[in-house]
């Protein structure tokens, strides 16, 4: 087995571990080859701890102590598996690194909390009362470790009527946000924290707002987010057409737009920090294996996993790496390890501890399973195929057919010695052929983060990230990696050289470095290495023969262009993918991994507002800009709006005949203004803040009325863009707020009028 002992190179000294406990890491990893990285990932996260927090358990305490009570299912279920024997089964394969659980698994078995998976999905309704028990059920989760997803399409939008309080709808984000305050509290104290999916159907009256929801990086900090595209919005985005907005209320279309430009939006925003991804709702209700209990609208943090409201499933995944022998694949070894870890699976279903009772239900209904894969490229390096080769892609595809394959055959065998899922009556099983099967699901491709971290090996299907890089975990601690095999490669023969492994990290990529074997490079190819191409096909040759879905990043150099997120959002749709997310380096604050560079980069060419970080822009000498009359209740207020090169940049007010307060207010809303523009803040979020608030003297009438001084300023920023060719914007409301009760005002009859408290400017 190629497998690095990282035993030699810890360092004996005395370490502070988290709660004040001491533990030499050379005891901790002495009977197990477990990497630098890995003895510090379990001592912070996974070892069992006492009230004062020293470490209760070494990591070969804890995998026996997982091994031990996931076999206990067999008692449970009184199999004629010896459970002594198979918990020595399941301790050999954790304990080899050939195949680890996911993370609330290997931290929570056996231990009081005793929740075991990784993934749930919630139903959103649209009362309040459905929103904030979602909100209660998603802190439970989290508390317990859990990962949770959720559509929130169901929510009617923004200024949409509320009928029961004769209000007006604050809209799906404005409740996204209160999921992620929620999820900030929680996730204080917990060993794992917590983590959200928000899907929003393209569909959505407010897909526009979702879709730039993140541009402000410190908004919906705990939430990954994607648009659910359908196969109508595709269709219309390839032929340049319209498609229907739907009102998810009503349940009637409200206008059709432009399906490619909303597309150049969402490529626009990944391309900029990374989300929104996307995700093929259709795709993934045609794999559907419970058509009859429901419908998919939602997938867990990663994408991965789609999953019906209420659902859970639990995850794991096979170390490809450890299964190259005399460089070809061990494929009775690796039959053996997929049939243990499928019973593995199922048994954790059996003894889980779930957080609330309509999930227990469900989970136990459907019995879904997501047994995975990690160290498919160190696979790859072992084999001598280059990722980005046809005969890598063939592989892959050969090498998922056959887990999935043998993954279904014991999950039969299963159903014979414990039965099928409960639901299976009506499933795609039934109607196909009626073999019965024990898990309506049996093959996920997660990321495996953490889990790959302990296992030394490569991250799920995903390319090298760098040869030598920096991790950046926990609480920004810095672990600074070079990859194992390439550095016993260059030890055997004798390239190694401090300087070289210094100069590959701060270089990125080992392609041009003549220094190294040209064969040694084929093979160590990077994901800035690769083409987009060469991403997609790799996620469409795994998710060909995966049940669930592939989670899969496309990371780009920072140079890539949004022509190169668009194709590979196109070649996800064409090739079958059921989701990606594309990340181009260099474009958050923070980011998990990176390649070391001497100096950073801004690209000049780019809008402020495209930049990776919202820097304050530096007031030219010279401005160009328009000014327009606004007649308010205090009196006429002249809006001044200045431009620079990148667009709108600073904005004054002047009240006319009113002074004190009035004056006052509207210097400091353009104040405000300014500092948001010059920050890197869209001109449509200024008005979409403004525009509508009311005071005691509005002014004008029908389309000219002005309800405030803000709601003036907001009117005279829409002017001005409509002055230079942009289209209006679809704030707030036609007319703006009621001044009876806030609530949407819209043009009928020549008149304005209030639908939520009936109040008419006519009447």
């Amino acid at each position: 087995m190629m497998m690095y002992d990282g035993t030699s190179s810890i360092s004996e000294k005395k370490s502070s571990v988290e709660g004040g406990t001491e533990m030499t890491k050379k005891t901790i990893s002495e009977a197990l080859p477990l990497s630098p990285n890995a003895v510090t990932v379990l001592e912070r996260r996974y070892l069992k701890r006492d009230k004062e927090g020293k470490a209760l358990e070494t990591p070969q305490d804890m995998f026996r102590r997982v091994a031990k009570t996931i076999a206990s299912a067999e008692t449970k279920l009184k199999t004629k598996v010896d459970p002594a024997k198979l918990e020595n089964e399941f301790f050999q394969a954790m304990t080899r690194f050939d195949f680890m659980p996911n993370s609330p698994t290997l931290m929570n078995a056996g231990r009081e909390l005793g929740q075991l998976s990784a993934c749930f999905v919630l139903p959103v309704g649209d009362s309040m009362e459905d929103i904030f028990e979602s909100i209660k059920n998603t802190a439970l989760i989290h508390k317990s470790g859990g990962g949770t997803g959720f559509s929130f399409a169901r929510i009617r939008p923004v200024n949409d009527v509320v009928s029961s309080t004769k209000g007006i709808s604050s809209g799906p984000i404005s409740f996204m946000k209160v999921f992620d305050a929620a999820t900030e509290t929680i996730k204080q104290g917990g060993t794992r924290r917590g983590a959200n999916m928000g899907i929003l159907r393209v569909d959505h009256p407010d897909i526009m707002d979702f879709i730039m929801a993140k541009r402000d990086q410190t908004v919906l900090t705990n939430f990954n987010i994607s648009v659910g595209l359908t196969e109508a919005f595709m269709e219309a985005v390839e032929a340049d057409g319209d498609y229907d907005i739907i009102n998810p209320r009503s349940k009637e279309p409200v206008k059709s737009i432009p399906a490619r430009k909303v597309f150049e939006h969402i490529v626009d925003m990944a391309w900029h920090n990374g989300e929104p991804g996307i995700i093929f709702l259709d795709r993934l209700n045609r794999d559907n294996p419970t058509p009859h209990v429901g419908e998919i609208e939602a997938t867990n943090p990663c994408g991965e996993q789609p999953l019906l409201p209420y659902e859970s499933c639990n995850l794991g995944s096979i170390n490809l790496a450890q299964f190259v022998e005399d460089e070809k694949v061990d494929w009775k070894r690796l039959r053996g390890i997929v049939r243990l870890a499928t019973r593995f699976l199922d048994n954790v279903i059996e003894v889980n501890n779930y957080p609330i009772p309509e999930i227990d239900d469900m989970t136990r209904s459907n019995r879904k399973i997501g047994l995975g894969v990690m160290g498919w490229a160190d696979m790859l390096i072992l084999l001598g195929l280059p990722y980005n080769s046809d005969e890598a892609v063939e592989l892959g595809e050969e090498v998922m057919k056959f887990i999935t394959d043998e993954s279904r055959k014991m999950s039969v065998e299963l159903a014979k010695e414990r039965g099928a899922f409960p639901n299976f009556k009506g499933s795609v099983f039934d109607v196909k052929n009626g073999k019965e099967i024990r898990n309506a699901t049996c093959t996920t491709i997660a990321p495996t983060g953490t889990i790959s971290i302990i296992s030394n090996t490569s991250s799920g299907v995903e390319p090298l990230f760098a040869v030598s890089y920096v991790r950046q975990v926990l609480d920004n601690d810095v672990l600074v990696e070079v990859h194992p095999l390439f550095e016993r490669i260059a030890r055997d023969r004798g390239f190694y050289s401090k300087e070289l492994m210094k100069k590959i990290a701060e270089h990125g990529t080992v392609q041009d470095l003549l220094e190294i074997p040209e064969d040694v490079r084929r093979v160590f190819v990077t994901s800035h290495d690769i083409n987009p191409d060469d991403h997609i096909n790799m996620q469409a040759a795994f998710q060909k023969y995966t049940d669930n879905a592939v989670s899969k990043t496309v990371n780009f150099r920072n140079d890539a262009t949004r022509d190169d997120v668009s194709t590979v959002y196109r070649l996800a749709y064409q090739s079958g993918c059921k989701g990606v997310t594309i990340y181009r380096d260099g474009s958050r604050d923070m980011q998990v991994l990176s390649v070391k560079k001497s100096e950073e980069k801004v690209d000049h060419d780019v809008p402020m507002e495209s930049n990776k970080k919202s820097r304050k822009r530096e007031r030219p000498r010279a401005l160009r800009g328009s000014t327009y009359q606004m007649e308010t209740g205090c009196g006429p207020l002249y809006v001044t709006v200045n431009e620079d090169t990148n667009g709108v940049f600073e904005l004054f007010t002047t009240m006319g005949k009113a002074g004190g307060c009035a004056a006052s207010q509207c210097e400091a809303i353009g104040r405000l203004v300014s500092l948001a523009w010059r920050s890197g803040v869209q001109a449509r979020q200024a008005v979409k803040q403004l525009i509508g608030i009311t005071c005691h003297k509005p002014a004008g009438f029908g389309g000219n009325r002005i309800t405030s001084c803000a709601d003036a300023v907001a009117k005279a920023i829409e002017m001005h863009m409509l002055d230079e060719g942009e289209e209006r914007m679809q704030v707030a409301t036609n007319g703006g707020a009621c001044p009876d009760c806030g609530g949407p005002v819209e043009h009928e009859g020549g008149c304005c009028v209030c639908h939520a408290c009936g109040f008419s400017e006519c009447a």
